[in-house]
Order: structure tokens, then sequence, then C-alpha cells
């Protein structure tokens, strides 16, 4: 099992929320430390996760809408298991900053109501798979206050992204699946067409050589 799915099951799913992805982090710039600060855990890995919760009222015809929310967790040095650490709700986050549209960077920040943080992304590709997810949750659930996306490629806001792509391969798929059967139908309408043509041949050859 790899990191993103044992957060998945370890930290999100015990809270019936769905992890919708996740980024493998470091920082920027160095996080500043009070002078009188000890007993530190050592190294870890730090990983930016976006997840849901849908609650249900008591009402079978109504239910709340869902809460969605990004929050940092960490895996410390010689430990398998996962720590959740500070959360925001989606609807606090104000600001998605790619730092460059013209090229594959791992860069980028997040603005908060109270919080900015500086990020580089474990590689490039990584950080624009989240970043597409993200902007495709924003739009989803978020229906006021929506975050800026800023300094972001056009592909993470566009057509181009994977969600989008997926569901144009599923489409794509299905449309290929029913053509397929369109041309089988046909053939088959052909093949019972001959079969009528020959049945017939048959029945009005027999009542000639029965006349003869």
């Amino acid at each position: 099992m790899n990191a993103k799915s044992a957060i998945s099951k370890e930290i999100f799913a015990p809270h019936d929320e769905r992890m919708l992805g996740a980024v493998q982090v470091k920082r920027r710039t160095k996080k500043k430390i009070p002078f009188l600060a000890t007993g530190g855990q050592g190294e870890y890995l730090t990983y930016i996760c976006l997840s849901v919760l849908c609650f249900s009222l008591c009402s079978v015809t109504n239910k709340k809408p869902a809460q969605a929310s990004i929050t940092k967790v960490k895996q410390f040095e010689g430990s398998t298991s996962f720590v959740r650490r500070t959360q925001w709700m989606l609807e606090q986050l104000r600001q998605v900053n790619g730092i460059d549209p013209n090229r594959d960077s791992p860069e980028f920040d997040l603005l908060f109501e109270n919080a900015f943080d500086q990020w580089v992304a474990n590689t490039a590709s990584e950080k624009c798979t989240f970043f597409q997810v993200l902007h495709h949750t924003c739009q989803r659930y978020l229906t006021d206050k929506k975050p800026e996306f800023i300094n972001c490629q056009s592909k993470i806001m566009g057509g181009n992204s994977i969600l989008h792509s997926a569901a144009d391969s599923v489409t794509s798929a299905v449309q290929k699946a029913s053509q397929a059967l369109n041309e089988r139908g046909e053939r088959l309408g052909r093949a019972e067409e001959k079969t009528e043509e020959l049945k017939n041949s048959a029945q009005q050859f027999a009542e000639t050589a029965h006349k003869v």
C-alpha cells in the first residue's frame, strides 16, 4: 500500500471522510521555531490532503451539502503511522498560487484566512494533479467566496484536466461500444434479411417444383 492510500485508510476513512487528493510537500522557506522550543520529533514527511465529509439530516429527502477540507498530515521518521495536523475548511482558502503559469513547476503557495504556506511538491506532475482536483472541488462544493487561482497553467483551469480527460475517455468508450452494438445490429439485420430472401426463394422453388 502506498503512502496516500495508507493516509486515506488511516486518517480519513475512520471519520467517514473521503480523501480526494494529496500531494507530498516540503517548505520553500524554513519555518521560524521559538528559541526555547525543545523536544522536536525529528525528520518527517508532510502531505497536504483534500477530503470531503458528507452529513445527512434525519429526513430522508433532505441532505446537508458535503463539507470539504484541506488537512496537513505528517509521518515522522521511524514511524509507519500518520498524524493529522492542521486542518482548514475549504471555505477558508483564499488563494492558490501556482507560481509560474508558463512551465511545469513544483512550487506553490496556499493562502488561508489565518495562514500562509509556501510549498514545494515532490514533483511538478504531482502538484498539477492536486491542483486539478482542488480546482474541481472548489467549483463543485463552494457556492460563494471561491478561492482565486493565480499563476496556474491553463490545463489546470480548462478542459484538459485529468478529470475532464477521464470523463472524455469514459464518454468515448461508451460511444465506441454503442457504435459497435449498432454495427452489430446492422449486420444481424442484413443477415436476417438475407435469410428471409433465401427462405422465400426456397419456398418459391419448392412451389414451382411441386407444380412441375
